[in-house]
């Protein structure tokens, strides 16, 4: 797959659509120009793996990768096939990774995407067998990996399969480290469980956009296992910051130009 400029106008019906989160009416084109942020009161909305291709990367750059890999329910677990061709409809899109090889400013890099609308951004074997490639890929070719965060962390339709992609990409990224392939990972909304326990936060630069929702189990299981009251700010980007786990909190609008300078950056470094 190669990825371009997209084109056309939406339909009058779907001109416009609310903020989700000030619930002001935004025209569609507007807003999409502005990268799914809104204009009034900044907040970042979800970006489909296609988009964020399409604002990352220099155009016709993006050649995809490992695009036949697709998930088996080898568990017979209940209703999972059914959810799988229900995704695959809705995507158009086997598995919920995108991965593959591009160009940002210039600099040559392998990255990976996980799209959201695809059974929750979940974590399975094939997710897990791209990101792996990916970053083995980067450690061969000595070329950044860049890996775009967004998931609800394992899928548990996979059982073991999927809990072991955990310890695969955490490998990956050790072998990344160890042949000097910078490795960058993009937290967005929302990084959590799974991912965000693994090859997410063992990156050498950990970028998060603005209050991205950001933790290993959700608000109402850490509400239950609270010993004493958390920040109001809990799992979000902002405390991620404050206690040192993410490096810096970038707008979209920046990111392309953050990730380009960065990569080229570190690249310079490899020997």
């Amino acid at each position: 797959m190669r990825v371009g400029k997209s084109t056309g106008s939406p339909p009058a019906s779907n001109a416009f659509l609310q903020c989700s989160n000030c619930k002001k009416t935004l025209f569609r084109r507007e807003f999409e120009q502005n990268l799914m942020v809104c204009p009034t009161c900044d907040h970042h909305h979800r970006m489909s793996a296609e988009q964020r291709i399409l604002a990352t990367v220099d155009e016709g750059t993006f050649e995809e990768l490992d695009a036949n890999l697709s998930s088996i329910d080898t568990l017979n677990f209940p209703d999972y096939a059914e959810k799988l061709e229900q995704s695959i409809a809705k995507t158009g899109r086997k598995d919920g990774m995108i991965s593959g090889k591009a160009v940002i400013l210039g600099q040559p890099c392998l990255l990976a995407l996980s799209e959201f609308a695809f059974m929750g951004g979940s974590m399975g074997s094939v997710a897990g067998e791209k990101v792996t490639r990916t970053l083995e890929r980067a450690a061969k070719d000595r070329l950044p990996a860049i890996i775009f965060c967004t998931s609800g962390g394992a899928r548990m339709q996979e059982g073991l399969l999927s809990l072991m992609q955990m310890a695969r990409t955490t490998a990956a990224a050790e072998r990344c480290r160890e042949a000097g392939a910078p490795f960058i990972t993009v937290f967005t909304d929302p990084t959590m469980a799974g991912v965000l326990a693994s090859y997410a936060s063992i990156a050498d630069v950990i970028l998060c956009e603005p209050k991205a929702l950001v933790g290993f189990a959700g608000a109402r299981v850490s509400k239950q296992a609270q010993v004493v009251k958390a920040p109001d700010n809990f799992q979000s980007a902002e405390f991620c910051l404050q206690k040192g786990m993410v490096d810096r909190i970038v707008h979209r609008r920046e990111l392309r130009d953050t990730l380009g300078s960065l990569a080229a950056m570190l690249a310079g470094g490899v020997r």
